[in-house]
């Protein structure tokens, strides 16, 4: 898994001879260039869908940040150190390294992990962010982050057999990349020195999950078109493949699946223009300061989520969703607004006319095979209506991703995507002008490529959703 590996970039570096190893698994395999990740298109998300085959309405973790409603506070996995700070950084610690797997995903639902150690199998987790299994290991922490906080030293989580998390819990002994600047062992380097370790000593499992955090910030940094990150992570996956006899080999020794796990949408280099403040659109109504949490005269609590937010209203009676939405509309780099209108969902646009409403089931069936009833404009979400069903266009599986994101948790809330070009802020949140963001509803956030070699069957449909059921197969 390529955190934010893309189609264009990585023909562009193919073309540029920057890519030979994505070159030679392309040749040698199959390519799905357009492959659908959830929305919102966020790593936590993204990779908790894969692992379990649902959406955020089934896993229940809505994105890197959101409310929670039973606990009254805003939990943020890791956006940016300065709302972790805020927000109180034993428990932003406590969230991302436990609360996250262990409670946060929901135990009605069943990861790859969870499901092949129930049928005897064995599966390896590298430096993924989402590992839940069975299996318990002890997470050492560092003693910077326990002598900031009041964290044990060394806490047990639920993950597979072979689990390796940065320098936290580990395959190989070496502290080689494992350092507090090196991001404590989430990185390239350390990914690949924990799969050498696997692969050298012939200990790989029945499915691994290899994760390559590092593209990520280099595309954000960058732009949508960066190679040299493609390049560094290219050279990264040669250094795997060279330790079997030959590229030939590696591919008949077991399958691969190569793939990205959300798009980025660029932004531009004008910040004013760029960047949408929800406190300013959201005059003069109060929201909640992030070191503060929430007090009575709060009215909104904004969870930003790069180009995506939640929004939050405590006080639905006086301040109603509906309200919020017309606040938005009058913004033009808004592209979707949407929130629950009984048993509808409705959609609006800050650059397009008119409403729209739609629920499962009715007349209208998609080409994965779900059916809606829509009523209103269905060009607010770029869908085409014909005899024969409804087509999507810039928005990929949008009735349904959408719809995903407003049952992934409890509150009164909508949710807000920006155009491409644009990034929504509010108190913390990083910003990336003239770079990159992701966490929108538009297939630039949206749609990633997957290389497979090994096998000639593929998933029932090109969604990230689809691909747990596929990789079963692939293993049984």
């Amino acid at each position: 898994m390529i955190d934010t590996l893309m189609d264009a970039p990585l023909q562009e570096a193919i073309q540029q001879d920057k890519a030979p190893l994505l070159k030679f698994l392309i040749d040698n395999g199959q390519y799905f260039p357009d492959v659908v990740a959830p929305f919102p298109t966020m790593s936590v998300n993204c990779d908790t869908t894969l692992l379990t085959g649902t959406y955020c309405d089934k896993h229940r973790l809505p994105g890197l940040v959101w409310f929670n409603q039973q606990e009254n506070r805003l939990i943020n996995y890791g956006s940016h150190y300065r709302e972790l700070w805020k927000l109180g950084l034993e428990r932003s610690i406590e969230d991302v390294l436990f609360n996250m797997n262990e409670k946060h995903i929901s135990h009605g639902v069943v990861t790859i992990h969870e499901e092949l150690q129930n049928n005897g199998r064995e599966s390896a987790s590298i430096n993924a962010l989402i590992y839940r299994a069975n299996t318990e290991h002890q997470l050492k922490l560092p003693r910077t982050l326990t002598f900031l906080t009041n964290i044990r030293k060394n806490r047990l989580v639920k993950a597979p057999m072979v689990f390796s998390f940065g320098k936290l819990s580990k395959i190989t002994p070496s502290n080689r990349y494992q350092h507090f600047f090196q991001k404590l062992g989430i990185n390239n380097s350390s990914t690949v020195q924990q799969l050498t370790q696997l692969i050298v000593n012939q200990s790989l499992p029945d499915f691994s999950i290899v994760y390559f955090p590092d593209l990520d910030q280099a595309v954000h940094k960058n732009g949508r078109m960066d190679v040299k990150g493609i390049e560094k992570v290219d050279q990264q996956l040669q250094q795997i493949f060279n330790l079997f006899e030959s590229w030939e080999a590696a591919l008949d020794e077991n399958i691969w699946i190569t793939m990205g796990d959300n798009g980025q949408a660029w932004v531009g280099a004008d910040k004013d223009e760029a960047l949408i403040d929800l406190r300013e659109l959201l005059q003069p109504l109060r929201i909640m300061k992030e070191s503060k949490g929430v007090e009575e005269s709060d009215q909104l609590i904004l969870a930003v989520n790069d180009r995506m937010a939640y929004i939050y209203t405590l006080d639905p009676s006086n301040v109603p969703v509906e309200r919020l939405a017309e606040l938005l509309q009058k913004d033009k780099r808004i592209d979707v607004i949407a929130w629950k209108k009984e048993q509808f969902i409705s959609v609006l646009s800050g650059e397009r006319q008119g409403e729209l409403l739609f629920k499962p089931n009715g007349e209208y069936r998609d080409k994965y095979g779900q059916s809606w009833t829509l009523f209103g404009n269905p060009s607010l979400l770029d869908i085409k209506q014909s005899d024969q069903g409804i087509e999507y266009g810039q928005y990929p599986d949008a009735l349904a991703r959408l719809r995903s994101s407003l049952f992934s948790h409890d509150g009164n809330f909508l949710v807000v995507s920006a155009k491409p070009g644009y990034e929504i802020i509010g108190e913390g949140s990083p910003a990336h002008v003239g770079g990159a963001g992701h966490g929108g509803l538009h297939q630039q956030d949206t749609l990633v490529p997957m290389i497979v070699n090994g096998t000639d069957t593929k998933p029932v449909h090109l969604r990230m959703v689809n691909l747990k059921e596929w990789i079963l197969t692939l293993i049984s």
